[in-house]
């Protein structure tokens, strides 16, 4: 199924230990850059949790935040460097005496030490990371609905410039002919007007000649089949949705090389316009393709 690279997905998750809240948002990128938002305690398991991520997307930057608010303290088993606090104390207190001062310590200030704290043996607990790669697991889930959704309305879009532009390819198909038929007559008369000054006839086998190759020059049939076969690639594509992002934008590449070829070759007003609008239609599916996976 075909997915956007641009999405957001949340999941709430209540029990009797803990809540959790996971977001996730994300826009369009070249590979798979995940940015995280996690819980000091949580910080270990991202590696783990990294792997999830990888089961639901391939390509796209993704911003990734959890709140988590335990329902008792033995959920968290928060440790307090004891050794370190008694260390800085005595130190304080050989300073204080030192200057004559009696030294009274201000615990309180003890909860502001991060380096003091630090969160103890969460790697033995298996509940933990399994809780959280579950929640997180939902949130992708709603996160790769939003994609899907939106993904539907961009191959919607895509559709309907592939089948203006195919249409666009048989008015070439049907104008192609013409202008040889009207280059050939304009070089015949062309030719006879020059011959006709030097009092000279037109040697039809030289005319057939130059004919030749003009002709070469402005037969566009085979960047037609290709251009044609391009769009029909295309369509394809969008409808297998499976790594369709960085193929359609190749595919697009090799579209827009044939309509620049058949406006280099093909010398013609009504043509000439038609080609602008071709490559403006590329342009916006191009845009369009950036944002799929």
């Amino acid at each position: 199924m075909l997915k956007s690279m641009t999405g957001f997905g949340r999941c709430f998750i209540e029990n009797e230990d803990a809540v959790q809240t996971w977001e996730v948002r994300s826009v369009n990128g070249r590979h798979l850059d995940i940015k995280w938002r996690l819980p000091l305690f949580a910080r270990g398991f991202e590696s783990r949790l990294e792997k999830v991520v990888r089961r639901y997307a391939a390509r796209g930057r993704l911003d990734i935040t959890l709140l988590f608010q335990p329902r008792g303290a033995g959920m968290l088993d928060v440790r307090f460097n004891e050794v370190q606090a008694e260390a800085m104390f005595d130190r304080l207190a050989a300073f204080a005496h030192t200057r004559g001062d009696v030294f009274e310590p201000d615990y309180n200030r003890l909860m502001g030490l991060g380096f003091l704290w630090e969160d103890g043996g969460m790697e033995d607990d298996e509940s933990l990371p399994a809780a959280l790669e579950a929640g997180l697991a939902t949130a992708l889930e709603d996160w790769n609905q939003s994609r899907s959704r939106e993904a539907k309305d961009l191959e919607r879009d895509l559709s309907s410039r592939f089948l203006r532009m195919e249409e666009w390819v048989s008015l070439f198909e049907e104008r192609a002919p013409d202008i040889k038929e009207e280059r050939f007559a304009v070089l015949r008369e062309r030719i006879n007007e020059v011959l006709a000054g030097c009092e000279l006839e037109l040697a039809e086998a030289r005319f057939l000649q130059e004919v030749t190759l003009l002709a070469d020059k402005l037969d566009v049939s085979e960047e037609l089949t290709r251009l044609r076969s391009h769009l029909g690639r295309m369509r394809e594509l969008t409808r297998q949705g499976t790594d369709a992002g960085r193929r359609l934008d190749f595919t697009l590449q090799e579209a827009f090389r044939e309509i620049t070829t058949c406006g280099n070759k093909i010398q013609d007003a009504q043509l000439s316009r038609l080609v602008v609008d071709f490559k403006n239609e590329l342009e916006k599916c191009r845009e369009q393709v950036q944002n799929i996976e």
